[in-house]
């Protein structure tokens, strides 16, 4: 499973003109799910992910994680996360887990994330085509990778 997470000082995700999910200060979560990942994978990451001391303390260096600051998460699934372009032009998904696997894995992560954590946490739509608007805070980027 793969995340990249983006420190932000607000993000939005819209469908069809329509703002279904958005924070302030927090995480955006683009969560890929690959052929192979179990719960485990999704644990690893919903573990890692409120415990990161990515935020900014009062002497500026990154020494508080979201869960301290009471940010908030925005998760999107992304498949293409997993887009192989080694060889030609086109992406190959391959590595990407099938819809069904991907959907429910992406679904899991939400829900004990939810269950786990006190942040809040809002999501786009599984499949659906979305607009994010977010203001990258650093700009700080992490790719995190449950098998690695």
């Amino acid at each position: 499973m793969k995340a990249v997470i983006q420190r932000v000082t607000r993000a939005s995700v819209e469908v069809d003109g329509k703002i279904v999910g958005q924070i302030r200060a927090g995480l955006v979560v683009l969560l890929g799910v690959a052929r192979g990942d179990t719960e485990s994978d999704l644990t690893y990451l919903v573990e890692k992910i409120p415990a990161l001391r990515i935020f900014s303390d009062e002497a500026g260096k990154m020494n508080r994680s979201l869960a301290e600051i009471g940010g908030g998460v925005l998760a999107i699934s992304q498949f293409t996360l997993l887009g192989d372009t080694r060889k030609g032009r086109r992406p190959g998904f391959d590595q990407a887990a099938d819809p069904a696997t991907a959907q429910r894995l992406y679904g899991q992560f939400i829900e004990q994330l939810r269950q786990t954590t006190d942040l809040t946490v809002e999501t786009g739509i599984f499949g659906a085509h979305m607009k994010i608007d977010l203001v990258n805070d650093g700009p700080v980027t992490f790719v995190l990778d449950s098998r690695y």
